[in-house]
Parts: C-alpha cells; sequence; structure tokens
C-alpha cells in the first residue's frame, strides 16, 4: 500500500531551471549548449556543491576553470534562477494527496537555490517534508539516499512512491523497494498517477 509520494523538483514541480539555464550559458559563450550543460552538471556532483560540501563560489569558478565561460556568479546563477517556473497543477494534485492522508514530499538534488526559490514561491507548504541534497549531503546518485529518506518517513520503501524526470534516479529508487514514476511533464502524467494511487484504496 502506497502511504508517501515524494516528488523531484526541477522537471517536475518546476521546469529544469538548472538545465535549461545552463544550455543558454553556453550558447551565450559560443559553446556547444548540450556538451557544457554535460560538464557543467558533472561538476556541481564533483566540487560538492549538490551535497553542501562547496559554495556555490567554488562551483562556478570550477565551470569557469574547465570551460572557459564568462561572466561573474550573480549573472550566472540568474540564467538558472529565471528559469525554474513553477507546475501548479502538479502543487494543487500534492494538495489533494495530503487531504486524501497521504503523506508528500520533496526529493531532489538541488542546493541552496531551492531554498530561496522557497522564499520567493512558498512552496515548502505543499509538502509534509523536504529532502534536499544540499542539506541531506548525498544526491540521487547513491541508491542509499532512498533506504534514508524511507527511515527518516517511518516507512518501508515500497509504501513510497517516487516521481522523478531522470530515468537513472527512478532506477535507484526502484532498485530499493520504492515504486517510481517516470514524469515526462505532460496533461497524463497526473492521471496517470491517480490511476497508480487508486488501486491501493484512495480514490
Amino acid at each position: 500500500m502506497i502511504r508517501a509520494i515524494l516528488f523531484d523538483f526541477g522537471g517536475v514541480l518546476a521546469t529544469e531551471g538548472f538545465r535549461e539555464g545552463l544550455r543558454e550559458i553556453g550558447r551565450k559563450n559560443g559553446l556547444d549548449p548540450d556538451r557544457f550543460f554535460s560538464e557543467a552538471t558533472e561538476l556541481v556532483f564533483e566540487t560538492g556543491y549538490v551535497t553542501g560540501m562547496a559554495t556555490e563560489q567554488e562551483y562556478w569558478e570550477a565551470v569557469r576553470r574547465k570551460t572557459g565561460i564568462k561572466g561573474d556568479d550573480d549573472s550566472l546563477r540568474k540564467e538558472l534562477m529565471e528559469r525554474f517556473s513553477l507546475d501548479r497543477d502538479l502543487l494543487r494534485f500534492a494538495d489533494r494527496l495530503r487531504l486524501k492522508g497521504y503523506t508528500t514530499g520533496i526529493l531532489s538534488d538541488q542546493t541552496n537555490w531551492l531554498d530561496e526559490i522557497n522564499e520567493k514561491e512558498d512552496i515548502f507548504s505543499h509538502f509534509d517534508h523536504v529532502f534536499n541534497s544540499y542539506h541531506l549531503h548525498k544526491s540521487k546518485r547513491d541508491p542509499s539516499v532512498f533506504t534514508d529518506v524511507a527511515e527518516k518517513l517511518g516507512l518501508r520503501p515500497a509504501e513510497i512512491l517516487f516521481v522523478d524526470d531522470n530515468e537513472g534516479n527512478i532506477k535507484r529508487a526502484e532498485s530499493t523497494g520504492m515504486k517510481g514514476y517516470l514524469y515526462n511533464r505532460n496533461a497524463g502524467d497526473i492521471l496517470r498517477l491517480w490511476k497508480i494511487l487508486n488501486p491501493y484504496g484512495h480514490s
């Protein structure tokens, strides 16, 4: 029986501002946007910024060293932050889940940027729990994060539905016993999620 639903942030609860912002930075610097996105993404993990082990300044310095891009930290972060747009329908869906007795949460590989977005948008009030890699000091690339979160919720992994737009994250969650749903950001996603949950007695 599913008792909790965990949502990723970028690419699920909001547009993928990190990806689109990095691609735009690459374009503005005359670089292949996909290659730049890949390199900058790896650096957010390699530097430890996404797990709270490095500062934003250290991250951008590493990106500039490796790729040769120009721009100060504030202008670079602006390219990312302005591209996160919340999915209000999905937030309303999360509210409905809570009313029906489900535990809800965010489980995201994010940085302090998520806290800053929340200060402006009040996202966290829609959820019972927020698990951010920046504060957990562990990312979804480590399968043990899923068992850690299940323990914090006081649930078995099999009682948790995890929604993410990254297939690798879904597979790692499922390897621990969680049920995964690969989110596609189309009109049918919410209906399909309801259909997954309805057999468990929450109509």
